[in-house]
């Protein structure tokens, strides 16, 4: 769904653009921050439905993060996408367990990534 938020969390500055770039074509409101600090700082006001998330973050990583955001009703029901470039066996369990909704291998597929994007913003089906 075009114009919707979403918050990029990533501290390679290319992959950032590049993500950015690519989300803001499809007409997504695109914010981005280079930590998990930053990320905070702008949630205070930035209220995306998604969160790409880099998992190798310096200081607090992707992970802890994304638990601290699924641990208060504020941001629990944020979406996150976790985003790894060292994709190994387990890592999206950890992912899952630690409350990303989703798992991207990097290097990112820029023609897949609008599709995965799109499919996560879709609400929920009524029961």
């Amino acid at each position: 769904m075009a114009g919707e938020p979403i918050l990029i969390v990533d501290d390679n500055p290319v992959n950032l653009k590049l993500t950015r770039v690519l989300l803001a074509q499809e007409g997504y409101d695109v914010k981005t921050a280079g930590d998990a600090e930053i990320a905070l700082e702008l949630l205070q006001t930035f209220k995306p439905k998604l969160i790409l998330m880099d998992i190798q973050l310096p200081g607090m990583d992707g992970l802890e993060l994304t638990r601290r955001l699924k641990a208060v009703p504020e941001t629990r029901s944020i979406k996150v996408i976790a985003l790894t470039a060292f994709a190994m066996k387990g890592d999206e369990e950890k992912a899952r367990a630690a409350g990303c909704d989703g798992y991207i291998a990097k290097p990112i597929d820029t023609k897949s990534l609008p599709q995965v994007v799109a499919e996560m913003l879709k609400p929920a089906k009524e029961a």
